[in-house]
């Protein structure tokens, strides 16, 4: 699941580099925006010294000519600029969710194995994931009264840890699949403002040479920086829950380690719980964002969006988990009912 996710978000990264050549047929627009309004930012300002009788400054009147040559060149001056100095950040806090990412599963792998070793030690929970094991305690049985209860309490107690077993799996798989969705949200959302943003950005560039709209030039780059930042932000928060998660790996293998009859219940409540903290933190990640580089306008109005429906999410992820938690419980009871008779019928045929 993580590969087809990881996919995705290579697949997002290859659909802003093939978008970027859109930038050329905005800036033939651009160029004749940018044009007329260089003509009347120059024509202004002689005319005011001319008025004034003072000396013509030539240093103010290159500003129009400075956003046109970034027009002319506007996939690589500008973005290619921007993204070169900003690339370093993705690249390193991706390095940063890799390891840690990696370290988990490890972990994850380690206590799976402590644990199967663990139930195998005792003679008394052996059966419960071996079924060479379970047949060599049936055989050792006889066809007794007595032995029959031990049977169906033998078959009962199996069939209930495979139950259990499957829905620890079941809410891990569940809540891993609605956390890397929530990630993939974030990059969509980020992947689609990134690239309105570059393929109007000449149109912002030759708007900012007219006077009343010379702030849009500092809004889009502050935009621009504060959306690409998205994605480091978001790796940075995933490294720091699969950080959590080491953590937490760590204490369960030290205390399996000391104790055989450790219990492994409360930690999966706690992973669960920090898996829904971690689906709904996701959705804070433009805050964050906008707190490195404070972007005014239309990003707030993103940010709050994008929350609103982090909200939403939050909400549909619980009734989902409840739905999922209901089938389950549903799920659990008819397994334990098909136990037992099934059970019932063993006892029947060798009485």
């Amino acid at each position: 699941m993580t590969i087809e996710f990881d996919n995705l978000h290579a697949l997002l990264r290859d659909l802003y580099t093939d978008m970027m050549p859109l930038c050329g047929d905005m800036a033939g627009v651009a160029k004749g925006i940018a044009g007329l309004g260089a003509l009347f930012y120059v024509a202004l300002r002689v005319w005011q010294s001319l008025a004034r009788a003072e000396p013509i400054d030539v240093y103010p009147m290159l500003r129009p000519f400075v956003i046109g040559f970034c027009i002319l060149f506007f996939p690589t001056v500008v973005l290619g600029t921007l993204n070169g100095v900003l690339s370093p950040i993705v690249q390193g806090t991706a390095k940063m969710q890799e390891g840690q990412t990696m370290d988990m599963n490890k972990y994850r792998e380690q206590k799976d194995k402590l644990e199967y070793e663990s139930k195998m030690r005792n003679p008394e929970t052996a059966y419960l994931v071996s079924q060479e094991e379970f047949d060599k305690q049936l055989e050792e049985l006889g066809w007794g009264p007595e032995d029959m209860w031990t049977m169906t309490g033998m078959y009962l107690d199996r069939k209930m840890y495979e139950v259990k077993k499957w829905v620890r799996d079941l809410m891990r798989e569940a809540l891993e699949l609605m956390f890397a969705a929530a990630s993939l949200l974030i990059d969509t959302l980020r992947t689609f403002f990134l690239i309105v943003l570059s393929i109007l950005g000449p149109i912002v560039f030759a708007l900012s040479v007219w006077d009343g709209f010379q702030s849009t030039l500092s809004q889009w780059f502050s935009r621009y920086i504060q959306i690409y930042l998205w994605l480091p932000v978001s790796d940075l928060f995933s490294s720091m829950l699969a950080r959590i998660q080491v953590l937490m790996l760590q204490k369960d293998i030290e205390a399996m380690q000391n104790n055989p009859d450790f219990s492994l219940d409360s930690g999966d409540g706690v992973y669960i719980v920090f898996m829904i903290i971690g689906i709904l933190g996701y959705f804070t990640i433009p805050t964050v964002a906008g707190w490195i580089v404070q972007a005014g306008g239309g990003a707030g109005n993103y940010s709050r969006h994008v929350n609103t429906a982090g909200a939403l999410a939050g909400g549909i992820a619980g009734a989902a988990a409840g739905n999922v938690g209901g089938r389950i419980g549903r799920g659990a009871a008819s397994a334990g009912r098909f136990a037992k008779k099934q059970a019932g019928k063993i006892f029947r045929r060798n009485k």
